[in-house]
């Protein structure tokens, strides 16, 4: 079973290699963030000729996370239980979008399915923006409930084979950024403060890819020519549960996904999984894709 998280940048805008990545690829779950769209503006059309069920959480042309899956997906969560919400309430936007736990408005950046015996989570971790900014304790506090939150699911069921996957806009080892935009200990991204709180989530989920694939970017910058000069940031990750991890057999960073005719300035990030490792099978209900 193959599984993925790519932040795509605007899914209407880059509907079409996605698909097309996903079929070549042989891809059974998809985790995506920065969809910047709406349910009913999301090109569902396109996924669903090629086999795939979604699950989508967005809001307005901002943020957005989605799941596409080959596999039926239950117990669907838009955000979890502590998870603060950012900016200034408006009046009607509560109703719209909900409000976190310090009485902001939620944004949408997690969503949660479960698919078999797997636990799953698309997230779009705030960016932080500048050190001394708002957005910068936005992004530590929403971190920090995700932490508790996960580590109260994993109390409740030591087993369950979880995975936080996404866009975590933290770099967290010097060998994570080569992009000359950002210092290490003066930058968003790989500030001391970031890089303690995703180590503190060792004890509860590990980065299953980095194992296999110990160097490599997932995020290139379009301006300047990052891209060419490989000035990359590795931010985007699979970060699974004892139980998870175990079942993992390989990944990979599809570093290609960068090249050719508008490409989201992100990469896949892909690990496979053997069912049989979980204790347990999974069976498609509906047909596989057809081949474009």
């Amino acid at each position: 079973m193959r599984i993925a998280t790519w932040n795509v940048n605007s899914i209407r805008t880059r509907v079409g290699r996605v698909v097309d990545w996903l079929v070549r690829e042989d891809v059974d779950v998809l985790a995506m963030q920065e969809i910047k769209c709406r349910p009913e503006q999301f090109p569902a059309e396109a996924f669903e000729r090629a086999g795939y069920r979604l699950e989508l959480h967005g809001l307005n042309q901002w943020n957005g996370v989605a799941f596409a899956s080959r596999h039926e997906m239950t117990e669907v969560s838009r955000s979890f239980a502590g998870m603060p919400g950012f900016g200034k309430p408006v009046k009607g936007q509560e109703a719209m979008q909900g409000v976190g736990a310090n009485g902001l408005p939620l944004e949408a950046r997690a969503l949660g399915v479960t698919v078999g015996d797997l636990r799953l989570w698309s997230l779009y971790v705030p960016n932080g923006r500048a050190l001394g900014d708002p957005h910068l304790d936005y992004k530590l506090a929403w971190l920090e409930a995700l932490r508790r939150d996960a580590e109260a699911w994993l109390a409740e069921d030591p087993d369950l084979p979880l995975a936080l996957m996404g866009d975590w806009n933290i770099a967290p080892l010097d060998a994570d950024m080569g992009d000359p935009g950002f210092v290490v200990g003066q930058s968003t991204h790989v500030s001391p403060e970031e890089r303690s709180m995703f180590a503190s989530f060792a004890p509860i989920v590990e980065d299953v890819v980095r194992p296999i694939v110990p160097e490599g970017y997932t995020f290139w910058d379009y301006k300047a020519g990052r891209f060419p000069k490989n000035q990359g940031m590795r931010i985007d990750f699979i970060m699974g549960s004892r139980a998870f991890a175990e079942a993992v057999t390989g990944a990979s960073i599809a570093r290609e996904e960068r090249t050719g005719d508008a490409p989201s300035d992100h990469v896949p990030v892909v690990c496979d999984i053997d069912p049989a490792l979980l204790g347990s099978t999974f069976e498609d209900e509906f047909d596989r894709p057809m081949v474009f």
